[in-house]
């Protein structure tokens, strides 16, 4: 018998992982992206300050108790091309991974201490069903793994269907989203710290919907995190 070391090198050899920025092969010890783009990736550093980039869009809107982004997102930059990889290729281990990454950061920051769940951003059932996953659920697994709390997308659901985000101004994004959200046991979060997790925030108005419906149950906290945060 081969050690299965001795195996998985010999199947890399022939079917080589790679680098999912920069298309190059891993060698041992990498996961997902190479060192060299590892290193170059833009991370925000938003999880060592109370106040960011990110908390800004949502003053005077929704009042969070904290909230960081683990990159910033430019159109066709490396952290684009990461998320694509992950929601439109359906590579669920790298979404997972990239949680993993945001929990680590997380788990650093005393901003950040005492949480008690995970809420992912929720999708309607329908397109869930159809994309076969909820990329924000998956984000919040990774996160959970690494903090070592549950990732709860039952206290959260999406009642109706809502049309793509992408070209709409920041008054039609809220007003796209602001009533579809329902939490079906608000007792269940009476006093809770969550965090609210999605993938990319440009606006904020999908989250400020979210975290809005949260706080309608007495005593709930709610901090804000995502992969991304537009520039």
């Amino acid at each position: 018998m081969f050690p299965r070391t001795y195996i998985k090198n010999f199947i890399s050899l022939i079917y080589p992982d790679l680098c999912c920025v920069c298309k190059k092969q891993l060698f041992g010890g990498e996961e997902h992206v190479c060192s060299y783009c590892l290193a170059a990736l833009p991370h925000t550093g938003f999880h060592k300050h109370t106040d960011n980039q990110l908390t800004e869009i949502f003053r005077g809107r929704a009042n969070i108790a904290g909230g960081t982004a683990l990159f910033h997102f430019q159109k066709g930059g490396m952290v684009q091309r990461l998320i694509h990889q992950f929601k439109y290729q359906k590579d669920l281990t790298l979404g997972f991974w990239l949680g993993q990454k945001l929990g680590g950061t997380l788990k650093r920051s005393p901003l950040f201490s005492g949480l008690d769940c995970i809420i992912p951003v929720p999708l309607h059932p329908d397109k869930e069903k159809s994309r076969g996953f909820n990329q924000s659920k998956v984000i919040g697994n990774g996160i959970g793994d690494i903090l070592g709390i549950p990732c709860r997308d039952d206290l959260l659901v999406r009642k109706e269907a809502t049309s793509s985000q992408t070209k709409k101004s920041r008054f039609h994004r809220w007003e796209n989203v602001s009533a579809v959200f329902e939490c079906p046991d608000k007792q269940s979060l009476e006093n809770m710290k969550v965090l609210l997790i999605d993938d990319v925030v440009t606006t904020g108005a999908t989250l400020e919907a979210c975290a809005l419906k949260l706080m309608e149950s007495r005593g709930v906290r709610v901090w804000v995190a995502t992969l991304g945060i537009t520039t």
